[in-house]
């Protein structure tokens, strides 16, 4: 298989999700120049939050960010945060897209949304693709290097990037805990999983801020980050930034680590898992954690805190995505399933209290 082949590539529009292509064209038309009238609009795999479209007119591409259709969350779905801080990262961050437009017009798609450059290359999902034939020892190479990728986000010069005043990192972990807890009591739907006594572990168990503001990603993953298809080991690019703001860095990793399945995890946690971070030459969340530290010159003292965080905001996330299909917001069945991964989450933040997950 050729590097070309590895290429994430877009495809069919899902259904309830398709864009008024003739009223965008004609909008695009004195931005783009007379080669708006050819675009072809496709749709990136994937996204259960922001939907992420692909632009085309013969070799030129731009990438369209706007909301989910029927979500209830509008302030995890802001178009103009993202666009502003991708516009201050373009100098800071060698890996951020660049945004090219913003849209406030809902006459014309009916929401808010942005356009930015294409990034082309490779994205890992839940497996890894079955032509990217990578050893043991790259595995453990590239993902280290895609934790390195976040430290260097979170080493960003907040005054250089104009981002100083953006933000409330003051009070930030405080402000984490008791908004996802709000966020959960939002989504609640009369089949949901309890997730009471997690959330006042959390309360109580909440550490002191780390002492230093960063830029912080909120969503950092695998499949949020693109590859180079010619060295699938090197990052070229970070997508969805739709819920990056300044804060504690050290929450950032927690988000991260939630996500991270490893080998001596349980089977149910292993199973539910989203990309392939429990296979041979993955880096533990304690060589992940060793790494970041010596990056940031960060410490993190508090692994129990901040990994459970991370497992119950992905939990409340599934709920949210859960609640716009209980309700009709949305036909994609594929978040009927989210209902069961809150439950495996939840579970996981148990295990996480009592002390029987190690990092």
């Amino acid at each position: 298989m050729s590097s070309v082949d590895l290429i994430d590539r877009a495809g069919d529009i899902r259904a309830g999700e398709e864009l008024d292509t003739d009223r965008l064209r004609d909008y695009l038309e004195p931005i783009l120049g007379p080669v708006a009238k050819t675009l072809e609009v496709t749709q990136f795999p994937g996204g259960h939050s922001n939907l992420t479209y692909l632009l085309s007119a013969g070799n030129q591409r731009w990438v369209l960010r706007r909301p989910p259709f029927g979500s209830k969350v509008k302030s995890a779905h802001d178009m103009s945060r993202e666009y502003r801080i991708l516009s201050a990262l373009k100098d800071e961050f060698a890996f951020g897209p660049v945004p090219e437009h913003f849209c406030d017009d809902h006459e014309i798609i009916g929401c808010d949304f942005y356009l930015m450059n294409c990034i082309e290359g490779l994205v890992i999902r839940r497996e890894y693709p079955a032509g990217l034939q990578l050893s043991p020892t790259q595995i453990r190479q590239q993902l280290l290097n895609f934790f390195d990728v976040l430290a260097d986000l979170h080493s960003v010069d907040l005054v250089a990037a104009g981002l100083d005043s953006f933000g409330r990192p003051e009070g930030y972990v405080r402000r984490q805990v008791e908004g996802w807890c709000r966020r959960w009591a939002d989504s609640a739907t009369p089949n949901t999983v309890d997730v009471y006594a997690t959330m006042q572990w959390l309360h109580d168990n909440m550490p002191a801020e780390s002492g230093k503001a960063s830029v912080i990603h909120n969503d950092y993953k695998l499949d949020n980050v693109i590859f180079s298809a010619d060295n699938p080991l090197e990052v070229i690019g970070v997508l969805d930034w739709e819920m990056a703001t300044v804060g504690d860095p050290l929450m950032d990793l927690g988000c991260t680590l939630g996500y991270w399945v490893q080998v001596s995890d349980p089977d149910f946690f292993r199973e539910s898992r989203t990309m392939p971070s429990d296979i041979e030459g993955a880096p533990t969340r304690r060589e992940i954690i060793r790494r970041f530290q010596e990056k940031t010159g960060l410490s993190v003292d508090n692994f129990p805190f901040y990994f459970c965080f991370g497992l119950f905001r992905l939990c409340v996330i599934g709920q949210q995505i859960y609640y716009r299909y209980y309700h009709g917001h949305t036909k994609d069945e594929r978040f009927a399933g989210f209902l069961k991964k809150a439950f495996v989450l939840q579970q996981m933040c148990e295990l996480t209290i009592k002390g029987e997950v190690t990092d």
